[in-house]
């Protein structure tokens, strides 16, 4: 008898414990949810035009012949030239950077035997080049088209800005002046007195667009091409959390 009454008391307090425990989780949640959900929060941004300064070429050669080492051949020669018209230019060794290289085989459908054969090999080596001096990126355009020939291929040009610091310190204090202005008018709208931020993060657009170039395969005289690299938009954004006094 007494064995059981000991049982039932035991049983008891761990039932107490357990129930404890899971008010006080319960209460330390819901605090979380609530610590969350104070305060003013707002999102401000902050928009910069900026002119390029740096020019980024995507280009290379593609030779396609019935062995590899005639393909190889015809890529490494065409290359050599490419890589001679960017250095000649202007463009720095380090500035040249080897992004793509495939040796693929071509194949056809042979309808007699019903499969696939290979009639040759395509040999593909693709760079991108930086271009600093903005102002000779259609001069550079056409050296290297001509140093190329028939296997150039230039497939994508992107504008850039080398040291973009003190736009996004602009911007910055754009979209935190954006932000506060809407701190504030919140708070008035809701009739509370706006307190200091508790929490701010920012984010930053990502990088500009590359965009193609379309160059036909046997490259004729022709005026320079025209590059215009335009202006650039530095986005900036911010999230701040406002205490309510």
């Amino acid at each position: 008898m007494k064995r059981k009454w000991l049982l039932a008391i035991g049983l008891a307090l761990v039932l107490t414990m357990v129930s404890l425990c899971g008010c006080t989780q319960g209460a330390t949640f819901e605090g979380a949810i609530s610590s969350q959900q104070e305060g003013i929060w707002v999102t401000g941004k902050g928009e910069v035009a900026a002119i390029p300064d740096i020019i980024t070429l995507r280009l290379g050669v593609e030779a396609q012949a019935a062995s590899v080492a005639e393909a190889q051949t015809q890529a490494a020669e065409a290359m050599n030239k490419v890589m001679a018209a960017l250095t000649s230019n202007g463009v720095a060794k380090k500035d040249i950077q080897t992004q793509y290289f495939s040796i693929q085989q071509v194949t056809k459908w042979d309808r007699e035997k019903e499969q696939e054969v290979v009639v040759g090999y395509r040999v593909t080596n693709m760079v991108t080049a930086k271009i600093r001096d903005i102002d000779k990126g259609g001069v550079i355009i056409d050296a290297v088209a001509e140093a190329g020939g028939n296997l150039i291929r230039i497939n994508s040009i992107g504008f850039s800005i080398d040291d973009p610091s003190r736009y996004y310190e602009e911007a910055r204090e754009k979209a935190m002046a954006d932000a506060n202005a809407k701190a504030k008018q919140l708070a008035k709208l809701a009739g509370v007195t706006l307190g200091k931020p508790t929490y701010i993060s920012e984010g930053i657009q990502g990088p500009p667009p590359i965009y193609p170039i379309k160059m036909a395969e046997a490259p004729a005289p022709a005026p320079p091409t025209p590059i215009s690299p335009g202006e650039m938009e530095i986005i900036l954004t911010v999230q701040l959390t406002y205490t309510i006094k």
